[in-house]
């Protein structure tokens, strides 16, 4: 099961990122975490940036509340979604 929990301000969503896919898509879970295929390659934070674009759209939020709160530089990220709930960000992944 995916790890989405509540936390002050909002929710947290554990994501690990396989970047330079041939499209971006949701690929399942794996170990609690949310796989997500990219095609950005993971150079100067544009893997990040189509990330949180691509998860936006998914969750239906303004990018601008989606943060990595932790794992920036990394494939394993947790991610902040402000103002949200767990039970929401659920949903909207359809998990």
């Amino acid at each position: 099961m995916i790890e989405v929990r509540d936390v002050a301000g909002g929710a947290t969503l554990r994501v690990r990122v396989s970047p330079r896919a041939s499209r971006d898509e949701l690929a399942g879970e794996r170990d609690g975490a949310l796989v997500v295929r990219l095609t950005a390659p993971p150079v100067e934070g544009q893997a990040n940036a189509a990330l949180l674009r691509f998860l936006a759209r998914r969750l239906g939020v303004a990018p601008s509340t989606l943060s990595v709160a932790r794992g920036a530089k990394g494939r394993d990220k947790v991610l902040l979604v402000a103002g949200a709930r767990a039970d929401d960000v659920r949903a909207s992944l359809g998990r």
